[in-house]
């Protein structure tokens, strides 16, 4: 499967509502693999991400091999590292956090991956990665030694989705963080999507389908849930097609 951005921006166009389901390998047992992604099909999800803050070398390309044999719905790489990168998927989200300043997060670990880009078919997506406070210490946070932007310093956080969009990147995603008390607001997503001509990806401490509902309402083009399905798949009955 090829052309996953110019996919994702025609269902911007066409106001689409794309939903990606976030498996993390550190947290997922590779065995349910069949009946999870059943359970996918089954839904109104139309992406699957997978990637973790911190995962053992080699784990994301078994679990990914895995999921391709059970599903034809686009596999993108959310990586946390460069040992996460597996030509089994369909493509990467290159993410610069942004949000922080640890060049290692803005550029040395891209630099750092593309030996290994090199020799895969991944269609690459810059991502411009924007942490925001979600009232929990996160993953993220630990591993980039970086800081999320206070949840209401609106107009840095909309500053800084401008300016990653002026740098290139082709897509923004605004993350509370895995296991976040606090999605990310209507205020933030409203204000951002304002100011962007590129799609716009919202994730993190969504639970609900009236949470699903308010980030598309206020114009987040695909979002992306992960905890809510680790810590209860009963989720899918609320998600059925």
């Amino acid at each position: 499967m090829k052309n996953i951005y110019q996919s994702i921006l025609k269902s911007a166009s066409t106001k689409e509502k794309l939903l990606a389901v976030l498996i993390d390998p550190d947290k997922f047992s590779i065995e349910k693999t069949k009946d999870f992604i059943t359970k996918v099909h089954a839904s109104i999800i139309t992406h699957v991400f997978v990637g973790g803050s911190t995962v053992e070398e080699g784990v994301t390309n078994v679990l990914v091999a895995a999921i391709r044999k059970e599903t034809k719905l686009p596999i993108i790489l959310f990586p946390g590292d460069v040992t996460q990168i597996t030509n089994h998927a369909d493509a990467l989200l290159f993410l610069s956090l942004i949000s922080g300043r640890n060049p290692d997060y803005l550029i040395g670990k891209h630099v750092e991956s593309i030996s290994k880009l090199r020799n895969t078919s991944l269609e690459v997506l810059p991502t411009g990665y924007i942490l925001i406070e979600s009232g929990k210490n996160t993953a993220v946070e630990n591993v980039t030694a970086t800081l999320p932007i206070p949840k209401n310093h609106t107009q840095k956080i909309v500053d800084t989705a401008k300016a990653g969009e002026l740098l290139g990147m082709k897509l923004i995603y605004l993350e509370a963080g895995s296991g976040a008390k606090e999605a990310v607001s209507k205020t933030i997503i409203s204000a951002v999507k304002k100011e962007l001509q590129i799609p716009l990806i919202v994730g993190g401490g969504i639970r609900n389908r009236q949470q699903l509902e308010n980030a598309y309402n206020f114009g987040a083009n695909m979002v992306v849930i992960g905890t809510a399905f680790e810590e209860d798949e009963t989720f899918f009955d609320d998600l059925k097609k």
